[in-house]
């Protein structure tokens, strides 16, 4: 007798997996390696199906999917009944998010492992569009490892995978959407004990016309506050005159633009030309993020700065401020 294959949505009823977290774990890791039909849909077996319950239980109790999910069906069953002999406590399985970051911190050993866990937390929790989730594993992230450490070991790292999973197709503008509010927010609440004095240095940050990824420019505005800046945050895909006009309103030192998607934008040599055009001379143009590479010539031309990484970053607006003083 052929073995029964499941769908997907079974699946995510069997297994209490929402099916964009299947996909990721079975993309990203390899948990699992559904057959297909014609039609190209997922079909699991049920070999398949009890080990993303067990990976599900593992995970429910702190381990990380990275490190569990190519093992065989009899090594997580070992995993979870030495959590039983070692933890009674942790027999529950419907461990919420933040409870499950948590309980992770307090148990697995070394920083790298309980770095990914919250990756990996924060990544499920965008999949499901779950906002309370999201929010309560950032909070716990921020009470370890402080905002700085938050924003370089947890948020950078997270926006990266966000844009592969959008690229290949796993997650949806909609899950992106999500991301960049959820983050957007939780960041512009975390920045908010930051005292900025009137008189420190503006800093407008914004995507040029035709890039609508915005993870990239929320990091910067965040990391600017963290530096003592001023922050006007304009948000994706404004025109070159608008950009400069709240620079010009603001009085802004320097103007930020993050580049993500896409590389190949015939428009944006002629964008960021005017845009340095309409700047005061001595407003800083500085330019990042995934894409920005690609645009190296018009970047040059453009009498622009181009950043490699956040701490690029870092050492451009803290050289510029102690310029300013």
């Amino acid at each position: 007798m052929a073995e029964l294959q499941h769908p997907s949505r079974v699946v995510s009823k069997r297994t209490g997996l929402s099916t964009h977290v299947i996909r990721v774990w079975e993309k990203r890791y390899g948990a699992v390696t559904p057959s297909r039909t014609d039609s190209n849909r997922r079909l699991y077996s049920d070999a398949e199906v009890d080990k993303l319950i067990l990976l599900k239980a593992a995970t429910d109790r702190g381990h990380s999917i990275g490190n569990l999910a190519r093992e065989p069906v009899e090594s997580l069953r070992r995993v979870l009944e030495e959590d039983r002999r070692l933890n009674p406590a942790m027999v529950r399985t419907n461990v919420q998010p933040g409870a499950r970051a948590a309980t992770r911190s307090a148990n697995t050993a070394g920083d790298g492992t309980r770095r990914d866990g919250f990756i990996d937390d924060a990544l499920a929790a965008i999949m499901d569009l779950n906002s309370a989730g999201l929010d309560q594993i950032l909070s716990r992230s921020l009470v370890e490892l402080g905002q700085t450490g938050l924003l370089n070991q947890i948020i950078v790292p997270l926006t990266h995978r966000i844009g592969d999973l959008w690229h290949d197709g796993t997650i949806t503008v909609a899950h992106e959407h999500f991301a960049s509010a959820a983050l957007r927010t939780f960041l512009g609440n975390a920045s908010r004990p930051h005292a900025i004095p009137e008189t420190a240095p503006v800093l407008v940050v914004a995507t040029p016309s035709g890039q609508l990824h915005e993870l990239g420019a929320i990091l910067v505005a965040t990391e600017a506050t963290i530096l003592g800046w001023r922050v006007t945050y304009l948000g994706a895909s404004l025109p070159a005159a608008d950009i400069a006009g709240a620079a010009i309103q603001n009085n802004a030192r320097a103007v930020a633009l993050s580049i993500v998607f896409p590389s190949d934008d015939p428009l944006m040599g002629a964008s960021l030309s005017d845009l340095r055009r309409f700047l005061p001379p001595d407003v800083k143009l500085l330019v990042g993020g995934g894409a920005s590479a690609a645009y190296q010539k018009e970047i040059d031309a453009a009498g622009a700065i181009r950043l490699n990484a956040l701490q690029d970053l870092s050492e451009e607006l803290t050289r510029l401020r102690a310029e300013t003083r």
